[in-house]
């Protein structure tokens, strides 16, 4: 299935960004989807996790941050981030009529997306999905990046790999556990990209089309 071009515009300052919804006719819901720090909203990944979505009738609506945009390769200072995702929540909504709207992303764009959600500034989104969510910086576990997860209040949707450098898996157990409306899908072999393993028995697109089914029945929940 073949992605509608279209812009979204940020501020008279920032100017527009990219972005590309992937709406099937069948679709229910609908998953505004954030890129990682170190790739845009066109990088394999995205595609093809888009894709599956596709293949389970949830729609998205991908887009670039400013700094991906333009060329950059320093993410985008928090406050510049969530204009970014409000923007794309806000346009979201033009295509959402009757369908249950999402919001998430890859690594940074989760990340971003939980502290706009915190804030309580993503109104119509009725839950929230981490595609890896960086709970650390690798080699130096922690759970500080945590802290606001707890005002997030809307269902919340992690999906992690067990190999991922930037979220032990224990911690991101003891994380979730406290969290009331939280739910941990474990990866097994998975690394931060969700790349697995041969001895993990499921291939790297068995494990996208796995964050695909989870992210529909997590929608079909809500």
């Amino acid at each position: 299935m073949k992605p509608r071009k279209l812009k979204i515009n940020l501020s008279k300052e920032i100017g527009t960004v990219s972005s590309l919804l992937l709406l099937p006719e069948d679709a229910f819901a609908l998953l505004v989807l954030s890129h990682g720090a170190g790739a845009g909203m066109e990088h394999p990944f995205m595609e093809m996790l888009a894709q599956q979505l596709a293949a389970h009738k949830v729609g998205t609506l991908r887009f670039n941050f400013a700094y991906m945009e333009k060329g950059g390769r320093a993410p985008d200072r928090p406050p510049k981030a969530h204009l970014a995702i409000k923007a794309a929540v806000k346009k979201a909504l033009k295509f959402a009529d009757g369908l249950t709207l999402l919001a998430g992303g890859k690594s940074f764009g989760g990340r971003m997306t939980s502290q706009v959600a915190a804030k309580g500034e993503l109104e119509p989104v009725k839950g929230i999905v981490y595609y890896g969510f960086p709970l650390h910086a690798p080699g130096k576990p922690g759970i500080e990046r945590a802290a606001h997860l707890s005002d997030v209040n809307v269902p919340q949707l992690f999906l992690q790999g067990t190999r991922d450098t930037l979220a032990r898996f224990d911690l991101m157990e003891a994380v979730c556990e406290k969290l009331e409306q939280a739910r941990l899908v474990k990866i097994e072999g998975g690394d931060h990209s969700f790349k697995t393993l041969k001895r993990s028995g499921i291939t790297h697109e068995e494990a996208v089309q796995r964050l695909a089914e989870e992210t529909a029945g997590f929608a079909a929940k809500l």
